[in-house]
């Protein structure tokens, strides 16, 4: 009777766990996985290999620690690992695979055993292969391996946002075909150029600085102050072609100087410099300082935001042979946005310029400029926590059209109500 007692307690104890369990998936822990990750280039692939080590253990056999992986360990591990990756070229041959000097990170929370892995075709021409991975797999039936491609110029694939995963390895797949040679460097340099449109576009602090060099266009310095052109729209065009240009110029000197290693300058410093960028062009639009200030101060500071575009083309670690490529993608991408820009704004602010509405506008938009950049430099200086108008600035430049559209619209009842003549001075 107690032998039963005791089989049916142990029926019931194990019943509940099993429900509990059942019922309590957030209190379980995923397995931690391996990750391959792939950066395809013309002559070799780079990436890296990532091992958790408590997974590791396991495979091998061995209690293995943080310590123990890079000290008695490192020797064994290094070799095992080598010994089950692979890659075969289409026509069978083989590709040399090595691994790199290993360290440990944590990923998720788990500790992993992390080596950089380059695979190298023959030939030196890297095309379609098979890559051959059980690392930790060939042991453990219920491991997984994730394959990732992170960069791959001639496919479009630059960042980590871009990144495809090819597949996953495990007991029964234990290999994958990388396609290394599908693409166009047209691909890329459509890529490079949604690059920069994206970059100037989500950038509130690159078109704040473009919108205060945009806003006295259309008028003229004379005796300290800004005063209506008596001239044609024409001629107010024609001196935005010479800003965005001058701006042009700027960071495309640069943009190539920094992103080919040649100038090299902290982005903290570059940041808070833009800032101040902001800050002068919105002191010029509200008083001029120099004659055709904005055409120079365009220029001028045009060189420190190409240090800040650079930034974002020195992240995607790009072969020399495709950094010219993405260079003139990435300008072009900078450029097609400025002009989206001048197209939207500046027929309203020329038509606005002939009304007696555009002085107080004008010095209204500056001093929200000026505004925005001092808290801009005040935060990247380290000098406050954060930038209080945030949301705000999130706001406007989520909504390019709606904006553009509200200027249209003062625009045009300015004019019906407010136009002044051709001659009229004292802006």
């Amino acid at each position: 009777m107690t032998s039963v007692r005791r089989l049916f307690s142990t029926l019931l104890l194990a019943a509940f766990l099993l429900v509990g369990g059942l019922a309590s998936p957030a209190g379980a822990h995923p397995m931690s996985t391996s990750a391959v990750l792939l950066d395809i280039r013309d002559d070799r692939v780079e990436g890296e290999i990532q091992l958790p080590i408590d997974r590791l253990a396991i495979a091998v056999d061995r209690d293995l620690t943080r310590t123990s992986v890079l000290g008695e360990d490192r020797t064994f591990l290094k070799s095992y690992a080598t010994q089950h990756i692979s890659a075969v070229g289409e026509d069978g041959t083989s590709w040399t695979t090595t691994l790199g000097t290993g360290s440990v990170r944590t990923i998720d929370g788990t500790a992993h055993l992390v080596y950089p892995l380059t695979i190298r075709p023959p030939d030196g021409q890297v095309t379609d292969f098979r890559l051959r991975y059980d690392v930790i797999v060939e042991e453990l039936l219920t491991h997984k391996v994730i394959a990732t491609v992170r960069y791959d110029f001639d496919r479009g694939i630059l960042k980590t946002d871009d990144a495809e995963t090819l597949g996953v390895l495990d007991w029964d797949t234990k290999s994958l075909r990388v396609p290394a040679d599908e693409g166009s460097w047209l691909k890329g340099f459509a890529t490079t150029a949604g690059l920069g449109i994206e970059h100037v576009g989500e950038g509130a602090d690159h078109l704040l600085f473009l919108l205060m060099l945009l806003i006295p266009a259309p008028l003229v310095a004379a005796g300290g102050r800004w005063r209506a052109a008596d001239t044609s729209p024409r001629r107010g065009l024609v001196r935005v072609v010479h800003v965005v240009s001058a701006f042009a110029l700027g960071h495309s000197l640069t943009l190539a100087l920094a992103a080919s290693g040649v100038v090299h300058v902290p982005s903290r410093p570059v940041e808070t410099l833009i800032a101040l960028s902001i800050a002068v062009s919105a002191v010029h639009a509200i008083r001029p300082l120099v004659a055709r200030g904005e055409v120079l101060i365009a220029a001028g500071f045009g060189l420190v935001h190409g240090l800040a575009f650079a930034s974002l083309i020195g992240d995607l670690g790009l072969d020399r042979g495709s950094l010219v490529t993405t260079l003139l993608g990435f300008n072009l991408g900078i450029e097609l946005t400025q002009l989206l820009v001048v197209a939207l704004i500046m027929p309203s602010l020329i038509v606005l310029a002939r009304t007696t509405v555009y002085p107080a506008f004008r010095i209204g938009v500056a001093v929200i400029g000026l505004v925005f950049s001092v808290s801009w430099m005040l935060e990247r200086a380290t000098l406050t926590a954060g930038d209080p108008f945030e949301g705000v600035q999130t706001w406007l430049v989520g909504h390019p059209l709606l904006v553009a559209g509200a200027v249209a619209t003062l625009a045009v009842a300015a004019r019906l109500r407010h136009e002044v003549p051709w001659t009229a001075t004292g802006k």
